[in-house]
């Protein structure tokens, strides 16, 4: 299974039989090496509903039938434009034919804008829990710190947990190292920083003082196998 990092908090994760994609925020991200008009997916996992996170999905998801994998309101949205959706929500699991997915809790706001500006309300960010083969993936999402990732991390053996740091809008590099204790993945990976100017940071800064687990700051297409 190879797992690669596309800018933003877009990941990609790709095994013998799936490619899956999340939070495909493509165009307008000019961190992002992947061309929305080409790319193959057979499924999305959104975590939540804002455009830096659903980016691309329409797109995608119409010209390849995949299958969008979303909180339920998000879902529902998504599924009345003609989308194909499995909704779910915080806390819930569901088995897959390419693997489990599991909804976490993510302090944060979802909602969706539409063109003409109207705010669509998307429900509850989450973060999300991809296993595959018995290894696990953490897309932890947009969240500030909170406690109970020290229960996640307690009761999930975690292989590479994508963390974000960019500050204002989520958890800064100080909180999100908290967070990487609690999590305790064997790869703690930021995400979610330097697309816009309110959230530059050093990745390698923050990857250099994780301390638990192995803090890597991959770089724009990079992969790792797990």
């Amino acid at each position: 299974m190879k797992v690669s990092y596309h800018g933003h908090s877009v990941v990609r994760v790709e095994t013998e039989d799936h490619t899956i994609l999340i939070d495909p925020f493509i165009s307008g991200n000019e961190a992002c090496d992947l061309d929305p008009s080409t790319i193959e997916t057979d499924i999305i996992l959104l975590t939540h509903g804002h455009n830096d996170h659903v980016g691309d999905t329409f797109e995608i998801a119409k010209r390849n039938d995949a299958l969008v994998v979303a909180p339920n309101e998000l879902a529902g949205y998504l599924g009345s434009k003609g989308l194909n959706t499995h909704p779910m929500h915080i806390g819930g699991a569901h088995e897959f034919d390419f693997g489990k997915v599991k909804f976490t809790q993510a302090f944060h706001g979802s909602s969706y804008t539409e063109e003409d500006g109207t705010i669509i309300y998307t429900g509850m960010p989450g973060g999300i829990l991809l296993t595959i083969n018995g290894k696990t993936i953490y897309h932890v999402g947009d969240t500030g710190l909170f406690s109970d990732l020290k229960l996640i991390g307690d009761m999930n053996d975690i292989e590479i947990a994508f963390v974000p740091i960019g500050d204002n809008f989520t958890m800064g590099p100080e909180d999100a190292l908290i967070a990487a204790d609690w999590i305790n993945a064997k790869t703690v990976v930021p995400v979610h920083y330097n697309t816009f100017p309110v959230i530059e940071q050093n990745p390698d800064s923050f990857a250099a003082k994780v301390k638990t687990g192995k803090g890597l700051a991959m770089k724009i297409g990079e992969s790792v196998n797990l």
